[in-house]
C-alpha cells in the first residue's frame, strides 16, 4: 500500500511523520504548483472551489508517482467539502485511475467504522501502537506550525527578510528525504536554531494582522499566493486564526466539547451570528471580534471563490469593522486570481495601516491621550 492525501499547509510532514512511524510507504504529493492548479482545473467540475480542485491535482500527481491509496478527511453540515470524497472518486474512476479512497468521516453514532477505517489506512489494528503515533505526529504537527508562527514574527523585524524565506523552503526541501518522527524532528530543530540567528531590527515598528476565513485558503501557501510572507516583507506580523494544530486539538484531542480557543471563537461572534453556517464561517466572525478587541491593526478574510459560509462571514465583517473601527479587507481567489493585482491590494491596505497609525500617533502627540 503506497499511501497519499492533499496538500494543505505543514499537514503533510505531520502525515508523513505518523504514517512512516506505522511502517507504512507515503507517497507525498509535489509542492502545490501551476501544474497542480491546471490538472485540477481541467478534470473538476467548473463551480468547485479551488481547495477542490488542488485536491484533484495533488492526486493525479501522486498517483503518477505511484500512490495507490488516498487518505482524506470527511465533514459534515452546510459546506460542500462533505461531498468532496464522493465526487473525487468519480472524477478519478472516469480518469481511468485504479486507487482506493479511504475517509475518516465524522462518527456519526457510528465510532466503530471510524476505527475501522483508520486501522485499514494505517495498516495495523493494534490501537495502542496507532495512539502512539497520533501523539507523536501531533508533536511533529505543533513544531513546524511554531516553526512557521516563528517565521512569520522574524520575516517583518529581519534585516533580510528573504532569509527567513530560504530557511524555510531549505526545511521543506529537506523534510522529504527524511523518515520517520525522529528525523523529522531534527530537521525542525534544525530549521528553528537557523531562524533564532537571523538577525533582526530590535525597535523596528511593524503593523499587526490577523488572517481570517476559510481554512484551506487560510493553511495552504499556494493557494492565498503566500499571503505571510507577501506581508511579512511589507513589515507586518501574521496571525492565523486557523492552523493544522488548532484543527487537530479542538476536533481529535478535546472530545465532544472542543477546544478552549475555538469555543471562545463561537461566544465571540455570538453578537453577530448565533447559528452556525457551515464551514467556519461562524469562527470567522468570532475571530474578527478577537483580533479587533486585541488592538490588531487590521484584519484580512481570505475565502475561495462562491464558499457559502464565508460569504454569509464577509457580510456580517462590515457591522465588526464598523463597531471597533479596525480596518478589514476581504480577498477572494481562484485559479483566475492575478499575482500583480493581489499584491497591489495588500500594499494599499498595509498603506492604510500606516497611515492610520501615523494619524493616531500625532493626535497623540498633540492631545496626550
Amino acid at each position: 500500500m503506497k499511501i497519499t492525501f492533499p496538500h494543505m499547509g505543514n499537514v503533510y510532514v505531520a502525515a508523513k511523520a505518523l504514517l512512516e512511524d506505522l511502517g507504512n510507504e507515503v507517497i507525498v504529493p509535489p509542492k502545490c504548483s501551476k501544474k497542480t492548479l491546471e490538472l485540477g482545473t481541467k478534470y473538476s467540475p467548473e463551480t468547485i472551489c479551488l481547495p477542490f480542485k488542488i485536491n484533484i491535482g495533488n492526486y493525479i500527481e501522486s498517483i503518477e508517482k505511484g500512490a495507490d491509496t488516498i487518505l482524506i478527511t470527511g465533514s459534515c453540515g452546510p459546506c460542500r467539502f462533505g461531498y468532496y470524497s464522493v465526487i473525487e472518486k468519480e472524477i478519478l474512476h472516469d480518469l481511468g485511475y485504479d486507487v482506493e479512497i479511504i475517509v475518516f468521516d465524522p462518527p456519526d453514532g457510528k465510532p466503530m467504522e471510524l476505527v475501522k477505517r483508520i486501522m485499514k489506512a494505517t495498516n495495523t489494528k493494534n490501537v495502542a501502537k496507532i495512539l502512539r503515533s497520533l501523539v507523536r505526529g501531533k508533536k511533529v504537527l505543533e513544531k513546524v506550525d511554531e516553526l512557521t508562527d516563528i517565521a512569520n514574527k522574524k520575516r517583518p523585524r529581519a534585516i533580510n527578510g528573504y532569509e527567513v524565506d530560504m530557511i524555510i523552503d531549505e526545511f521543506h526541501r529537506e523534510v522529504r528525504k527524511v523518515y520517520g518522527v525522529e528525523q523529522i524532528i531534527d530537521k525542525i530543530k534544525y530549521a528553528r536554531e537557523k531562524l533564532e540567528n537571523v538577525e533582526i531590527e530590535k525597535n523596528k515598528e511593524v503593523y499587526k494582522v490577523g488572517i481570517v476565513g476559510e481554512i484551506y485558503t487560510i493553511i495552504e501557501p499556494f493557494v492565498n499566493l503566500e499571503i505571510e510572507r507577501k506581508l511579512g516583507h511589507l513589515g507586518v506580523e501574521v496571525d492565523k486564526s486557523l492552523t493544522p494544530t488548532k484543527w487537530v486539538k479542538h476536533h481529535l484531542f478535546s472530545g465532544p466539547i472542543g477546544s478552549k480557543e475555538e469555543n471562545k471563537k463561537i461566544e465571540a461572534a455570538k453578537p453577530y451570528l448565533k447559528a452556525m453556517v457551515g464551514g467556519h464561517g461562524r469562527e470567522t466572525v468570532g475571530s474578527a471580534v478577537i483580533y479587533a478587541e486585541e488592538g490588531y491593526d487590521g484584519i484580512i478574510q481570505l475565502l475561495p471563490l462562491t464558499c457559502m459560509p464565508e460569504i454569509v462571514a464577509e457580510s456580517i465583517l462590515p457591522a465588526i469593522q464598523r463597531d471597533y473601527g479596525v480596518p478589514i479587507m476581504t480577498l477572494i481567489v481562484d485559479e483566475m486570481t492575478g499575482e500583480a493585482g493581489y499584491l497591489t491590494r495588500l500594499e494599499a491596505f498595509v498603506d492604510l495601516l500606516k497611515k492610520r497609525k501615523e494619524d493616531k500617533n500625532i493626535e497623540k502627540l498633540l492631545f496626550g491621550n
